[in-house]
């Protein structure tokens, strides 16, 4: 009989818009490996219905309704993740949205909102899983996964997607801060390791937002 060589069992993993698309399918390969899962998003239903997805598979799962926007909503939702679970071992800052609008009828207001979750709420939620993982190392526990979803526009740019492609970039800069060392002097490369990864992404159907067509954030 096949066995699973990727055993994941005892290690935790939070996926940030874990409850559709890409998180998802992240949260159900980690589930399906013998992880315990935290999934966040901002639509409690979708969250209830990804919890009973993942829940079987047998292993641990909790959902928390956060809006990773908001600096207070990701420290307090990491504290409540490490309640719950006892450690976090990976962290996959997947929540993100897309609207396009051309480059010079672009408002600040689109440029900024985009912003705000895909670029800002990877940041803080990578500096609590970081805080965290750090935490641990100094206890003797050492080692956890960062992972960042890029995308193909930090290469090559799309046109109406330049507030995107800014994201996204910043995100590719920051993974490259000496693997976090220059942003903690104190961690060594075998404390936390941080990797940028690029995937196909379902998109939602559009709907108007102003200057742009955008899509639903999870």
């Amino acid at each position: 009989m096949a066995t699973n060589s990727f055993d994941l069992h005892g290690k935790v993993a939070l996926i940030t818009g874990g409850n559709s698309g890409l998180g998802l399918g992240f949260a159900t390969g980690l589930a399906k490996a013998g992880a315990g899962v935290v999934i966040w998003g901002r639509n409690a239903q979708k969250n209830a219905a990804a919890v009973k997805t993942l829940e079987a598979f047998g292993g641990r799962v909790e959902a928390r309704s956060v809006d990773v926007s908001s600096e207070s909503e990701v420290v307090s939702g990491f504290e409540a993740a490490i309640a719950a679970m006892g450690r976090v071992d990976c962290v996959i800052a997947n929540a993100g949205f897309t609207s396009m609008a051309p480059f010079h009828t672009m408002s600040a207001e689109t440029y900024h909102h985009l912003l705000a979750t895909n670029q800002h709420g990877a940041f803080y939620t990578l500096r609590e899983a970081a805080r965290h993982m750090i935490g641990r190392a100094q206890a003797g526990d050492a080692g956890g996964s960062l992972i960042i979803c890029g995308s193909l526009s930090i290469f090559a740019g799309a046109a109406t997607l330049s507030h995107y492609g800014a994201a996204k970039g910043a995100l590719n800069a920051m993974s490259k801060a000496g693997k976090w060392a220059e942003m903690a002097a104190e961690v060594s490369d075998d404390v936390v390791r941080c990797s940028p990864r690029s995937a196909p992404t379902p998109r939602s159907p559009r709907r108007s937002s102003g200057d742009s067509a955008a899509y639903p954030t999870r």
